[in-house]
C-alpha cells in the first residue's frame, strides 16, 4: 500500500491542490493513503493564513486527504531549503513512501539532476565565492549562472517557482537520504502569484477574491468551502487590513535589536538592517521596502518580521522537527493513523497536552506555535473565540 505525502499551505485550499491528490493517486494507485504536512497559522511567504490551521485541515480532509499534520513554525517560517527539509522529514518520519508535488516541468529526471548538483559542498562554495566576488550577486543569480555553466539549458527551470520548491524537496531526500520516491504533477491553471481565466486558479489570486468580497466558490471544492463559509460567518477569517498590520507593528516595536540579528535569516546584516527599519517607518510596506537589498528579497524581510514578532530565534530551524501533531483525520486516515503510531520515528501528537511528555525541546516548539495562534486569534471577530491558550485546548478534527 503507497502512502502518499505532500508539503502544503492550503492557503486556501482549491481545485488544483485536489486535482494534484487525484493526479497522485491516478499514478500510484486509488488506494493509496495522502497524508499531508501542512504549515499552520502562518505561512512562508511571511504573512497569516486567510484562516487557521483547524480550518485548512479539515477543508482538505473533506477534499481527499486522510491525514493532515502541522508542520511546525520554526520550519513553517524558514527559508525554502529549511521549510522544504523540516516537511519532508516529517513525510518520512511518519512511514510515506512517497512524495508528490506540483511543478512547471511535470517531470522529475532533471529536477533530480539540479538537486543532486546543488547538494555537492563544491558548487555551493563556488556560488559563495562568486558573491563574494561580486556585491551585487544574489545568491540566486550567482547559483543560476554557475549552473548554466555546469549543466546548461536545465539550469533554467529554476527560473520557476514551483520548480524551485521541488527542487529543494529532491535536495532534502538526497542530503538526508530518505526513503522516499519522487513523483511529481505539472502544475495546472494560473501560475504562482498570477491571475488567470480558467477553472483552476493560484492560492494568491484566490486571497484577493476573499480580501475583496469576491466569491472564489467556483474554484474552490463545495466540501471545503462550506468550511470556509462557516468560518466566515463566525469571523474566523484573516484577511489583513489595519488590525492585522496593527498587531504585527506593536509587537515588533517593542523588540531590541538582539531579536533581530538572531533570527534564522538574520545573519549578513539583515538583522540590523530590519531593526533600523522597524524603528523608523509607520507601516509594514514600508518596512518591507526599506529593509530590502539587492541580496535581501522582500519574502525574506516578511518572514524575518513575522519570526520576530512570534519569537524565533535562528537555533530553533537548525535541527529538525521533534514530533508531528494531527490536525484532522479522514475515516481511512484513523486506520492509518493506528498503524502510524507504532512505526513512525518521530512522536505523533494527538493530544496537545501530550508534548510535555516528549521533552524540552518539543515542548518549546509546541509553546511557540501556541503562542503564534493566540495572536492569530486576536483578529477574530467574537471575544469568547479571542481567548487565549486554544492551541493546547484543541484536538484533531475527525472528519
Amino acid at each position: 500500500m503507497n502512502i502518499i505525502g505532500i508539503v502544503c499551505e492550503y492557503n486556501p485550499f482549491h481545485k488544483g491542490h485536489a486535482w494534484q491528490m487525484e493526479a497522485s493517486r491516478a499514478a500510484l494507485g486509488t488506494d493509496s493513503f495522502v497524508v499531508c504536512v501542512m504549515s499552520g497559522d502562518y505561512v512562508q511567504r511571511g504573512e497569516a493564513a486567510v484562516f487557521s490551521k483547524f480550518a485548512r485541515a479539515e477543508a482538505a480532509c473533506r477534499c481527499g486527504a486522510d491525514l493532515v499534520f502541522e508542520l511546525s513554525l520554526p520550519w513553517a517560517l524558514s527559508s525554502a531549503e529549511g521549510f522544504a527539509r523540516g516537511s519532508v522529514y516529517m513525510l518520512a518520519a511518519l512511514g510515506c513512501t512517497h512524495l508528490c508535488f506540483g511543478s512547471e516541468h511535470g517531470k522529475t529526471d532533471e529536477l533530480e539532476l539540479l538537486a543532486r548538483c546543488l547538494s555537492e559542498p563544491d558548487i555551493i562554495k563556488r556560488i559563495k565565492d562568486r558573491m563574494r566576488k561580486d556585491p551585487r550577486l544574489s545568491f540566486a543569480s550567482a547559483r543560476q549562472a554557475l549552473l548554466e555553466e555546469e549543466i546548461g539549458d536545465t539550469a533554467e527551470l529554476l527560473e520557476k517557482p514551483n520548480n524551485i520548491l521541488a527542487v529543494e524537496y529532491l535536495k532534502a531526500i538526497v542530503q538526508m537520504k530518505l526513503p522516499l520516491l519522487p513523483h511529481t504533477v505539472e502544475r495546472r491553471g494560473s501560475g504562482h502569484d498570477q491571475c488567470g481565466d480558467g477553472e483552476l486558479r493560484s492560492a494568491s489570486e484566490l486571497r484577493e477574491m476573499l480580501r475583496t468580497c469576491g466569491e472564489p466558490g467556483a474554484h474552490i471544492p463545495e466540501a471545503a468551502m462550506e468550511v470556509f463559509h462557516r468560518e466566515i460567518k463566525l469571523g474566523r477569517s484573516v484577511l489583513g487590513g489595519r488590525e492585522s498590520e496593527l498587531v504585527l507593528l506593536s509587537r515588533l516595536r517593542m523588540l531590541g535589536e538582539s531579536a533581530f540579528t538572531c533570527l534564522p535569516d538574520g545573519g549578513d546584516g539583515a538583522g540590523r538592517r530590519l531593526f533600523k527599519s522597524v524603528r523608523y517607518c509607520g507601516s509594514l510596506d514600508e518596512i518591507y521596502e526599506t529593509a530590502v537589498s539587492r541580496r535581501i528579497p522582500q519574502a525574506r524581510v516578511r518572514r524575518m518580521c513575522l519570526g520576530a514578532a512570534l519569537g524565533l530565534d535562528g537555533s530553533m530551524a537548525a535541527g529538525l522537527p521533534p514530533y508531528a501533531r494531527l490536525l484532522a483525520a479522514g475515516q481511512r486516515g484513523r486506520e492509518l493513523l493506528r498503524d502510524m503510531e507504532h512505526v513512525a520515528t518521530i512522536p505523533v501528537v494527538t493530544k496537545p497536552a501530550s508534548v510535555k511528555h516528549i521533552g524540552a525541546e518539543a515542548e518549546q516548539v509546541f509553546a511557540l506555535g501556541a503562542s503564534a495562534h493566540d495572536m492569530y486569534t486576536l483578529l477574530y471577530a467574537r471575544r469568547e473565540d479571542r481567548i487565549a491558550g486554544q492551541d493546547w485546548r484543541t484536538g484533531p478534527k475527525i472528519v
